[in-house]
């Protein structure tokens, strides 16, 4: 049964990313990022983990008890990485690591290398919030990844005896069981999805049902941090209000939205809507960063978004895009997909340096000076998630239903779709975030009636639409698409010029950090400024929207906004692109000057 819209994004394999924005960013991410990541777990004892959990090393655990998540998502980015550009020593590296975890497996298709390895008396299932299902959710993740990108199933299989292993362990009339790290939620649906097997949908569904029975056990969450930090404090189809640790809500989210899908589950739904209110019109930083607070990793309370101390994970804003992805495919309602669009420009891209070999795990907006991008983390599921996350930008472009094509988000592009019975190609060229022109051809052979939902980005006040060069006069949009009812045949051009001047944004009023500030943007990018451009210090500057603004090549390849205030300059450069250069200091929301 499915619920609502029978969107589902298209395949990342599918699609050929043409921007020069994102291409350089794949780029970077496949010959630094993901070199750095894979260094890092082979010097840091990931590696060497499974090595001993095989047999083939000698000694105990070392890192942390969630480190072979890393090593997963490590390998997840390779997959993507290898399914839009072949690389036969990525694959040479990739088949080596999953020949290690295959043969570390226990017999009873186990495979958590704390465990393996001797845990001070720790046993198997019994703390929920020692990462094992964790691990396990990331595991069929890169799983079903490096199936699809290189045919190789081997790794899958192995996936697959371990989340059978899990199932039999935990579930309906077995062992109770809240995941302390919520991930394999998610990671079941995909499974479900990939197998055909209900029973990974079952237990998704009866793993989220376990919430606020009170059967939440774990060292460092129920007994010291309280329920709701993990969620747990209340049943989901109840939940209101974000709580607790932002990365661990992201994917609860998520995994919701996969059993809504399937499922219809209109508690879900109406829970998920709440969720989306509090988090997006209460919680939420203009970057996109979500969790104000160092001390749980999340949330204090609505409308508490201080800036030198907010704690925006980079993790937690790559949560924001699969959780938001997936309410846009449940909806078809663009403001999902300006959420994704806020988040790809600014709050995700920022963890991880220009040339992709530094990040960030923490995201504020605002510095000292002292705040910087650093090679590697003890915990380093940031590092790891970015290097999964930027191969995977095609499937956030175009969305798929029976009734046409969405394009989500503007980005040099192409791909091949099927709506019906008809074989459509779509091209997308365009600049952005730099230009507001976006040309859009659509081909077909066969000829069809179809709608082509095209997102207006909330951002844009004003539009205009061109088809076969001619002005579109009366376009028709509803929740956030303009919808196009053709019968296409043959080849469509439609060019989409968005008004994209910049912008002097206002806090909202209860935001009492942000009070007398004004933050500077242009199209979906949020400007900062930087100690290195300007002069004047940064506590000195003040601005106005009378102010002239002029767009600026920089030497980091971006555009960077000046305003000019008669004899005075200021210079602000994009929010992701800060700390590329010489330590100093940075603000976003910048002091009003009035009169």
């Amino acid at each position: 049964m499915s619920a609502y819209s029978d969107l589902r994004p298209q395949e990342m394999s599918k699609v050929r990313i043409h921007s020069e924005f994102w291409k350089n960013k794949i780029t970077v991410n496949h010959k630094s990022t993901i070199a750095a990541c894979i260094r890092n777990c082979e010097n840091t004892e990931r590696i060497n983990n499974f090595k001993r959990a095989a047999g083939t090393m000698e000694g105990g655990f070392q890192g942390y008890y969630f480190d072979d998540s890393d090593v997963y998502k490590v390998l997840e980015g390779i997959a993507y990485t290898l399914a839009v550009e072949p690389d036969p020593e990525l694959e040479k590296k990739a088949d080596q690591w999953i020949d290690l975890i295959c043969s570390a497996q226990q017999e009873d298709g186990y495979l958590v290398c704390y465990f393996i390895l001797g845990t001070n008396g720790e046993t198997r299932w019994t703390d929920m919030e020692r990462h094992e299902d964790y691990c396990l959710g990331h595991m069929i993740e890169a799983a079903i990844a490096y199936k699809h990108a290189v045919g190789k199933d081997r790794f899958y299989r192995t996936a697959v005896r371990f989340a059978d292993h899990f199932c039999d362990q935990v579930g309906e009339g077995k062992k109770n069981w809240v995941p302390g790290h919520q991930e394999i939620e998610l990671a079941l649906v995909k499974l479900y999805h990939e197998s055909g097997d209900a029973k990974y949908l079952r237990q998704a569904q009866w793993l989220l049902e376990q919430r606020g029975k009170g059967h939440g056990r774990g060292t460092n969450i129920w007994e010291n941090w309280g329920a709701d930090y993990a969620q747990d404090h209340m049943p989901v189809s109840e939940m209101r209000d974000i709580t607790g640790h932002a990365v661990r809500a992201m994917y609860m989210y998520a995994g919701m939205c996969g059993v809504v899908k399937e499922t219809g589950n209109a508690q879900y739904l109406r829970s998920l809507d709440n969720l989306w209110k509090s988090v997006v019109q209460r919680n939420m930083y203009l970057t996109g960063g979500i969790g104000s607070t160092r001390e749980n990793e999340g949330f204090t309370e609505d409308y508490d978004l201080p800036n030198d101390t907010a704690y925006c994970e980079s993790c937690a804003s790559i949560g924001m895009i699969i959780w938001n992805q997936r309410m846009n495919d449940l909806y078809g309602e663009a403001k999902y997909a300006d959420v994704v669009e806020r988040e790809l420009y600014n709050g995700a891209i920022s963890g991880v340096s220009l040339d992709g070999t530094k990040f960030f795990y923490v995201n504020p907006l605002e510095s000292d000076g002292n705040h910087h991008r650093v090679e590697w983390y003890g915990c380093s599921c940031c590092p790891t998630q970015i290097s999964r996350f930027i191969p995977s930008i095609g499937q956030y472009i175009y969305s798929v239903g029976s009734d046409g094509i969405y394009i989500n988000q503007y980005i040099a592009s192409e791909t091949e779709v099927t709506v019906g019975e008809t074989k459509v190609r779509v091209l997308q060229e365009t600049r952005y975030p730099w230009d507001n022109v976006c040309d859009i051809r659509i081909s077909t052979k066969e000829g069809g009636s179809f709608l082509l939902n095209l997102r207006i980005p909330e951002w844009c006040g004003r539009y205009r639409v061109f088809i076969n060069g001619e002005a579109y006069e009366e376009p028709f949009a509803e929740n956030g698409y303009m919808k196009l009812l053709r019968d296409w045949e043959g080849e469509t051009g439609i060019r989409l010029v968005f008004d994209m001047p910049v912008r002097f944004v206002r806090a909202h009023p209860f935001v009492v950090q942000d009070r007398g500030r004004l933050a500077v943007m242009r199209g979906p990018v949020v400007y900062c400024a930087e100690q290195a451009d300007n002069e004047t210090g940064l506590d000195e500057i003040a601005i106005s929207p009378d102010m002239e603004a002029a767009l600026v090549k920089s030497g980091l390849g971006i555009d960077n906004i000046v305003l000019r205030d008669g004899d005075r300059q200021y210079t602000f450069l994009p929010y992701f692109a800060w700390d590329n250069r010489q330590p100093g200091k940075m603000k976003v929301w910048i002091r009003q000057k009035h009169g």
